[in-house]
């Protein structure tokens, strides 16, 4: 592993150069300080690298990505490390130099008159929610792993999370960026203007493009009044197409109060009974399927009534079969665990292949329908375990290994298993990656479902943006 061997000579210039940029201790080059940056927690995507640089200031990207464009060095930018889809890994040639942003933390501010609040890359997203929650205010971007996630990875991504159905993905909650372009350029765009037609929107290109395009290094993220009351319940009923009537009823009751809509199976709901210590039924008997549902309001009166009102109609119109409201902030924490839980369990029960897809939501039940189907067919005895976001058409569709089945041999079917799904996808002109991103996981697959020429369009700013290829090389395209 080259880690393990003295660098060479070149590469000790080049290590020399980088350390009079960010100081020697920020040019880590020790294997075993290394390891946790050169591969993801799905443990699919290992890497090599000569080091990691940690610059600590705008200028130090830049002025690293000036060093590596004059000498061809490739740089995969990382945050949190949290990706999915091997977006920020190195790969194993050891030439790709690993720049962590993870010091670049500050809020560096907070305008409650604009709604607004400008921020580095490396902050933790949930740090960016705490700093809004501390000027009263909301940050509405919510993810599983926010813990360790940071806002750069976000936008690099384009995040999804619980409440797009309200807020949008994360690319609908910024008005400015401040990006560093492959030759060490500093592109600042830190507006906080809702309106700006000075010619081209270029924030967008660089949200989602994975550190292919420039490497995100601030942003200014939009601000909301924070929800004054909420009310979260558990739904239980039959399927899928009851479950998108129930989400018609919702919004049509409630509006953009329906903050939250998640569809949840019964057998992902077993499988957390079975796995999780203390796990215990939301509801007095079992169904087919789940919907957590929540409800928020700038008012402080009114949303629970909103929520029952909309219960009873449900239920007179035999959408639902049963419902609980949380009565206490640790009943709706436990059923928020019960959706997060979802995420983490199916692997205890043996190798799980992954889909991260998007239909329009009113195909997401056809879809539903089609993909048990194709799955038992292909694989009998497996277990769809399909969960996620109905409120925005975006439903992980991750498929479980029959039980006793050889773990090896059901994962060797990955690919297989996916053309399948897609096709069903791309019949209902979705999406095969929703909000995880193309990374390399899904590099190969993207001509298959990219229109030609926007697929064209793309390389074209790929060269455009960075000619000499060292922005996180092999990645999206």
């Amino acid at each position: 592993m080259l880690t393990d061997l003295p660098p060479p000579a070149a590469h000790s210039a080049l290590l020399a150069r980088f350390a009079e940029i960010v100081g020697e201790r920020h040019v880590v080059t020790d294997p075993l300080d290394m390891a946790p940056y050169l591969k993801e927690e799905r443990d699919l995507w290992h890497g090599r690298a000569p080091c990691i640089l940690r610059p600590g200031s705008t200028e130090e990207v830049a002025a690293i990505m000036k060093l590596c464009y004059e000498t061809n060095t490739p740089v995969v930018p990382q945050g949190g490390n949290t990706g999915l889809v091997g977006g920020q890994t190195p790969d194993e040639s050891g030439a790709q130099v690993v720049l962590s942003l993870g010091r670049m933390n500050r809020v560096r501010e907070i305008d409650t008159a604009s709604n607004t609040m400008t921020v580095e890359a490396g902050l933790q997203l949930i740090k960016v929610q705490e700093a809004a929650d501390g000027a009263d205010r909301l940050f509405p971007l919510s993810l599983a792993s926010e813990g360790s996630c940071t806002i750069g990875g976000n936008l690099a991504t384009n995040a999804g999370g619980t409440q797009v159905i309200t807020y949008g993905n994360a690319r609908d909650l910024v008005t400015g960026l401040e990006v560093v372009l492959a030759d060490g350029r500093i592109m600042s765009t830190l507006s906080k203007l809702k309106k700006d037609n000075t010619g081209y929107d270029l924030k967008h290109l660089f949200m989602g493009s994975e550190g292919t395009l420039g490497i995100i290094t601030a942003a200014v993220v939009k601000l909301y009044p924070k929800p004054r009351a909420r009310a979260t319940a558990i739904v239980g009923l039959t399927d899928p197409h009851k479950a998108t009537s129930f989400l018609t009823m919702a919004q049509e009751m409630a509006g953009s109060d329906v903050k939250t809509f998640e569809l949840m199976p019964r057998i992902g709901m077993d499988f957390v009974m079975k796995h999780v210590a203390g796990a215990r039924e939301p509801l007095n008997d079992k169904h087919q399927w789940y919907v957590l549902i929540e409800l928020a309001s700038q008012l402080d009166t009114g949303i629970g009534e909103t929520m029952l009102s909309l219960l009873e109609r449900a239920a007179e119109g035999e959408l639902i079969e049963d419902a609980a409201v949380a009565a206490s902030l640790d009943q709706r924490a436990y059923f928020w665990k019960l959706r997060e839980m979802l995420a983490d369990v199916p692997k205890l029960e043996g190798g799980s292949i992954k889909h991260d897809i998007c239909v329009p939501v009113s195909k997401v039940a056809d879809f539903l329908d089609e993909a048990f189907v194709v799955c038992e067919q292909m694989v009998p005895g497996s277990r769809l375990v399909p969960f996620g976001h109905l409120g925005d058409g975006n439903i992980h569709t991750n498929l479980s290994q029959p039980v006793g089945a050889d773990k090896q041999a059901f994962l060797d079917r990955w690919v297989e298993v996916n053309e399948a799904v897609h096709a069903i996808v791309t019949k209902y002109n979705g999406s095969i990656s929703a909000e995880h991103g193309i990374g390399v996981l899904k590099r190969d697959l993207l001509p298959g479902v990219k229109d030609p020429v926007a697929l064209d369009v793309m390389h074209m700013i790929k060269r455009t943006l960075d000619p000499r290829n060292i922005l996180n090389p092999g990645k999206v395209l």
